[in-house]
């Protein structure tokens, strides 16, 4: 009888396609740490060494992905940044509670292998281990026909940092009379796109023509992790916020203690360009901060004898600025004036 027979290839997936990468991520991988004890990638799960001289190990893990902005990578086609994005989002969460990120897992779901696509992909998740200075040890790629339409995709990051039990940084080191700093971000960063891609649309724009937004929105989220860490061993900070989903107010207000208010004075707030664009596409300026970080990528609130002690740990581009302080209330934020988008 001849019969057609039934492969996973003829439904979609190909796993020798799927091997080739994980050989790819292996070797690009084992590069950048040199010499190591264990060699993860390609097994079931992966080892790692806790650090020694942590006395008392508390472990912080983080979870996210980088959203829409995977769509802009497609239409500009252009996939050596988002991976930088991914790391991002996780490792600058870690740090918020004095965390040493150690690790970092990745997980890509996509139509159909592409190893040019995931190869550029992994390039940049990479690039962004090696800037918070942590190992990508492992992840998963899935090959899912017809849940995702032709050349679609999306990325999800897996953290896990270390830190001190006598260092984790909590509500409890906030008090008032402490100063709020705004560290500048790189751009957007990885939250809003969807409300950029729907501007994009109804003002029928084509980013792919228009050389500044095509830069801009591609820009890798900044990595806060070197500067943060120099910081806190440095005794130099009571508390910090990463300004993602949700905006300034909602970040914020997740590390102030009872009682306690963070007054922000919004015209202090040094906004970029790519947002005083997206203002002026009839965007109030209420939405704005609830969905953009505005310029703002992340927070410290430090005693006022560190504020110049703390300027020397950053360069130009992110050094931080006065845009608020904490005083005595029942509102865990207090937004003041208007943000300037001049």
């Amino acid at each position: 009888m001849n019969k057609k027979l039934f492969t996973y290839k003829k439904s979609g997936v190909n796993i020798r396609a799927a091997d080739k990468f994980v050989n790819f991520i292996s070797n690009i991988s084992s590069k950048k740490k040199g010499n190591k004890k264990f060699n993860n990638i390609g097994g079931f799960g992966s080892i790692s060494h806790l650090p020694k001289n942590i006395k008392r190990p508390k472990i912080v893990a983080c979870t996210d992905g980088v959203g829409t902005k995977v769509e802009i990578a497609n239409t500009l086609n252009k996939f050596d940044t988002i991976g930088i994005d991914l790391v991002a989002m996780s490792v600058n969460d870690l740090i918020v509670q004095g965390a040493k990120p150690i690790l970092f897992l990745d997980y890509i779901s996509i139509n159909k292998i592409d190893l040019k696509k995931l190869k550029s992909i992994i390039k940049g998740i990479v690039e962004g281990c090696r800037i918070a200075d942590c190992e990508l040890v492992g992840g998963e790629t899935a090959e899912m026909p017809g849940t995702y339409e032709k050349g679609k995709f999306d990325i999800a990051g897996f953290a896990v940092g270390v830190v001190d039990e006598n260092k984790i940084l909590d509500k409890k080191k906030i008090k008032k009379g402490d100063l709020i700093l705004a560290v500048p971000s790189s751009g957007i960063h990885s939250n809003g796109y969807s409300l950029v891609r729907h501007i994009l649309k109804k003002k029928k724009i084509n980013i792919k023509q228009d050389i500044y937004l095509k830069n801009e929105l591609i820009k890798p989220t900044k990595i806060y992790v070197n500067e943060i860490l120099n910081l806190l061993n440095n005794n130099l900070l009571n508390g910090c916020a990463n300004i993602t989903g949700g905006g300034l107010a909602d970040n914020i207000k997740r590390i102030i203690p009872n009682k306690l208010c963070a007054e922000i004075n919004l015209d202090d707030i040094k906004t970029l360009k790519i947002f005083n664009w997206l203002k002026q596409k009839n965007i109030t300026d209420k939405e704005m901060l609830k969905t953009f970080n505005c310029g703002v990528g992340f927070c410290l609130i430090i005693n006022p004898k560190n504020l110049k002690k703390i300027q020397r740990f950053f360069s130009k581009e992110f050094k931080p600025y006065l845009i608020g302080k904490i005083t005595k209330g029942k509102n865990k934020v207090k937004l003041n004036a208007k943000i300037n988008w001049s």
